[in-house]
């Protein structure tokens, strides 16, 4: 192992020896230097956790999560320069983190927190006119071919769980006491503007957009949610979409004769 290598390990692990060769110019003990800083450095990354994942440390209150975050921390070193890219397997940690077993939906609280994150990170990217929109769907014949691109900052997530009740419960200074977290749900979380919005969708919504960020056909995608929700409403969905500004480019296929 390097030096650095060495040194990285002993500052997320508590258990290893000061690294070899430090010194400290005012003749202070290296070694309770060194432990200053990696206590330091365990808690900046822990607060990390803690800016990211609000509604997670609320659900199991601020002991467990930084204990459970302490040993995400030692386990796992930041793999980015950018903070704010620390964590990103919070979630899959959580969901294999017997402690945590008695809250079954928190890996996927965890999960829809993440995506917020990444949402308010994305890229920009300007929104098509609505009456641009509008012209494009007034086309019947050029309609199931047409592709529609939405915003970097558009992500879904479909949970066995309440995650968008529970994630908005906890919006407000007093959770409703007779909110149901173990009923399916799904999320699409988006940024309009600079505000991150996150709402609550059925199935047939995540697997259209799933298909259009694929980059199928409106016609296809609009098949394969059907086939997964009977029940899918098209035209509320692009409303939605249209709405908060989601949809950034407009692609006419050409239709073979």
């Amino acid at each position: 192992m390097s030096a650095q290598a060495d040194f990285a390990a002993a500052l997320l692990d508590p258990q290893r020896p000061c690294p070899n060769g430090l010194f400290s110019a005012n003749g202070a003990d290296p070694a309770s230097r060194f432990a200053v800083y990696r206590n330091n450095v365990q808690s900046s990354l822990i607060n990390a956790l803690a800016d990211s994942y609000p509604v997670v440390s609320q659900l199991v209150g601020e002991e467990f999560f930084r204990a459970m975050a302490q040993l995400y921390v030692q386990a796992f070193a930041p793999t980015s320069p950018l903070i704010n890219d620390y964590g990103s397997d919070f979630s899959g940690f959580i969901e294999h983190f017997s402690p945590a077993a008695s809250v079954p939906y928190l890996a996927d609280v965890a999960r829809l927190e993440r995506l917020r994150v990444m949402a308010y990170h994305a890229t920009d990217a300007n929104a098509v006119d609505p009456a641009q929109i509008a012209a494009a769907l007034g086309a019947p014949e050029a309609l199931a071919q047409l592709r529609i691109h939405l915003h970097p900052s558009t992500f879904t997530l479909n949970s066995a769980y309440a995650v968008v009740a529970l994630w908005a419960a906890h919006q407000a200074d007093a959770p409703p006491e007779n909110l149901e977290p173990y009923h399916p749900q799904s999320a699409l979380v988006l940024r309009n503007g600079l505000e991150v919005e996150v709402f609550a969708v059925d199935v047939g919504t995540t697997t259209f957009i799933h298909s259009l960020q694929n980059n199928r056909p409106l016609g296809q995608a609009v098949t394969d949610a059907l086939n997964v929700a009977p029940a899918f409403d098209l035209s509320q969905c692009l409303a939605l979409l249209i709405g908060h500004n989601a949809i950034i480019h407009l692609q006419h296929d050409k239709v073979s004769p």
